[in-house]
């Protein structure tokens, strides 16, 4: 409810308001926000979006490869340190050989494995990747349902180089835990996920270096958790070249564990469309009647194959249905022997792929650290995160501008990290909604509306207000003001004398409000416990933080000003905690966007003011604050003025970005607020101080 000093009138008018060109009425946007009304989560039920050309695919592909990637901390990727591979204890039997393997995927940080490669075979040979399940053994597990050494031998005995892998916390990579990610890693985008998508990358490098290896054939097959692997790697890595998930790819289970869900990771998308970016490379979809892939059949192998046909390689995907639960069992083995023996080995026809007999070795005979301690330089959980840290800032410093190239190189490094931080952006003109529902008049001073905006197909209601003054100022620009207390405050000082939206009416500036998400009319509850058994934990996988709807909410509203009064120069003022939003959306909005920014004493150098005031996975590693301040100066125009800063806002990269743009004298950083007085003559000055 707006006021009750706020006398809002109906007016039956035929006349629209002044500079205010109606939009079309948008049934599309609904009653109430969705993005609170329906949480995400690893159980909902989700469908494969519809692509019409091969170009739409590919720009989608693009992006998501690089939203994996973020959100597992591998964007930009990490330095390939040596590995040091360890390779020894050499187990012969007839037609194959086993070998302990250990390597550093991190500097002290240790990966273990097995190497299981033909014998009297000529190579070099195909490779394939392993990754394991979260079967209570690990790789080394061997039961009815799973035998991860069981299909090593299979494939080696076939002509196959294979390397069993472990998960983090199993066999020999016990340094961590099958855990890693606190809120404060997430800043940082550290997690479990991504240290393991990383051993995967890294094993794909073991495995190319050895002698007997073809790079050109490379596989990757796994079941369950190790599916999940399987999906990503693929995704990610294009030396994958043929790929058998096995039990995962489901429309109504993404994946329950720690390692399975990273923040951001599954935002707009879901695991049919991760197992599509391995098109149009063979692929084999494993599922069974005993679990969540029971639907495969009818339901998510046609919505792959989909992607598949766009790109004329529908015979590329198979799939097999199994009876069974959840497994790796003999017959789902068997029939990726057959699949890749047909694709990789050009074996012809399908028959000649039954498992025979085979012994499994003792874990002292498999396990590299049976009875030996870890090396003297292990590091351990702290001493790893601290070192992710670390580089994470050291890229950002040597991001810093000091020129006009490098200013340039900085932008178009931060503006695709906080994009794919906050998943926020400037939507097009014909993406945004509108819907009028009511029309103001206050006193003789002017008239407007009250509104709800949103995007086409986002299911997002943004309430807002649009005041025109009676007589509009040509040469003044419209304003955005984005305050916590929303529309209800726009309102209200606009019947307040001498409030500073009453004096910038009266000067003619044209000014917008919104409340944007879960403030004023945009508040609404969320049912989390009807959303899921792992809602909560894994909310950020899923759904996008409060704060970086925010920030898209205010996005949504600089695209709606300037299409709804025809400028692409407006200014956006940010009050109070709305402030530090305003600044973000300023960075990605781009365009002739003068800011002015309250930062309410925010310490820009402290997690825990990010977990506390302003959460959004991974904002530390792309930049925070100084990733925002590089893309200020995106015009030579646009000024900025920022006041209330903590002692620790990095005032010096604001300088240094406005001097790299050579238009120093656009930005104004303040420690302490600016009145309503020097706001108004900053947003709309009088004629005789116009320049």
């Amino acid at each position: 409810m707006f006021p009750a000093q706020f006398t809002t009138t109906l007016l039956l008018l035929s006349l629209a308001l002044p500079l205010l060109a109606p939009l079309p009425l948008a049934a599309e946007i609904p009653q109430r926000d969705r993005r609170s009304t329906e949480v995400r989560h690893v159980d909902a039920h989700y469908t494969m979006p519809r692509y019409d050309t091969p170009q739409a695919w590919n720009e989608r592909a693009a992006f998501l490869r690089k939203q994996i990637l973020f959100s597992a901390g591998l964007w930009p990727m990490p330095q390939r340190t040596p590995l040091n591979p360890q390779v020894f204890d050499k187990v012969v039997h007839q037609d194959y050989s086993i070998e302990k393997v250990i390597i550093e995927t991190h500097p002290g940080f240790y990966l273990g494995g097995n190497l299981y490669r033909p014998v009297g075979k000529p190579g070099p040979h195909p490779g394939v990747l392993s990754p394991h399940g979260h079967w209570r053994y690990g790789r080394l597990e061997h039961s009815e349902v799973a035998s991860v050494p069981g299909r090593a031998i299979g494939l080696a005995r076939l002509g196959f180089v294979v390397f069993n892998y472990d998960m983090v916390g199993y066999g020999d990579t016990m340094q961590i835990g099958h855990e890693l990610q606190t809120k404060s890693e997430e800043l940082w985008s550290i997690g479990l996920l991504g240290l393991q998508l990383w051993n995967s990358i890294r094993a794909v490098d073991f495995v190319t270096s050895l002698s007997d290896v073809d790079p050109s054939r490379l596989a990757v097959t796994g079941a369950s958790g190790g599916a999940t692997q399987t999906l990503l790697l693929a995704a990610v890595d294009e030396r994958i070249g043929f790929s058998a998930p096995v039990n995962m790819i489901s429309s109504i289970m993404q994946g329950g564990s720690v390692c399975e869900n990273a923040a951001n990771l599954r935002i707009d998308t879901n695991n049919m469309e991760i197992a599509a970016l391995m098109a149009p490379r063979p692929m084999l979809m494993v599922s069974a009647t005993g679990d969540w892939t029971k639907n495969t059949p009818a339901e998510e192998f046609p919505a792959v194959q989909s992607i598949y046909r766009l790109l004329d390689a529908e015979g590329s995907v198979e799939g097999v249905h199994i009876d069974a639960p959840h497994n790796y069992n003999r017959q789902s083995r068997e029939a990726v022997y057959s699949f890749f023996g047909r694709k990789i080995l050009q074996h012809a026809g399908s028959s000649g792929f039954a498992e025979e007999r085979f012994t499994v070795e003792m874990p002292s005979q498999m396990l590299a650290f049976w009875g030996k301690p870890l090396p003297p330089n292990a590091i351990t959980r702290q001493g790893l995160t601290d070192r992710m840290q670390q580089q994470a800032e050291e890229q950002i410093r040597k991001l810093r501008p000091h020129d006009a190239a490098s200013l340039a190189e900085a932008q178009e490094f931060f503006r695709e990290a906080l994009k794919l931080s906050t998943l926020a952006s400037l939507p097009a003109p014909e993406e945004v909604l509108s819907e009028k529902t009511d029309e103001l008049r206050y006193g003789r001073r002017g008239e407007g509306e009250v509104l709800v905006i949103g995007r086409d197909s986002k299911g997002d209601r943004v309430p807002a207000v649009i005041l025109l003054p009676r007589k509009v100022d040509p040469a003044m620009t419209p304003v955005l003001l984005v305050h916590p207390e929303g529309t209800a405050w726009v309102m209200s000082a606009a019947e307040s004398s001498g409030s500073l939206v009453q004096q910038l009416l009266a000067r003619g500036v044209p000014v917008m409000g919104i409340d944007y998400f879960q403030t004023g009319r945009a508040k609404a509850s969320r049912d989390m416990a009807g959303a899921g058994r792992y809602a909560e934990r894994f909310f950020t996988t899923y759904n996008r933080t409060d704060a970086a709807n925010r920030i898209q909410d205010i996005l949504t509203a600089v695209a709606y000003l300037r299409g709804r009064l025809n400028t692409a120069e407006i200014k956006l003022v940010g009050f109070g905690e709305a402030g530090v939003w305003s600044l973000f959306a300023r960075a990605l909005a781009g365009g002739p966007i003068h800011l002015a920014a309250d930062l309410a004493q925010f310490e820009t150098e402290s997690d825990a003011a990010f977990l506390d005031r302003f959460f959004i996975p991974g904002l530390r590693k792309a930049g925070d604050f100084r990733a925002a301040l590089t893309l200020l100066p995106s015009e030579p125009n646009s000024k900025a003025l920022l006041h209330n800063a903590a002692g620790s806002f990095p005032v010096d990269w604001v300088q240094a970005s406005f001097q790299a743009g050579g238009t120093p004298e656009q930005f104004d950083v303040r420690p302490t607020p600016v009145a309503d007085a020097e706001l108004l003559e900053w947003i709309a000055p009088r004629p005789a101080r116009r320049r």
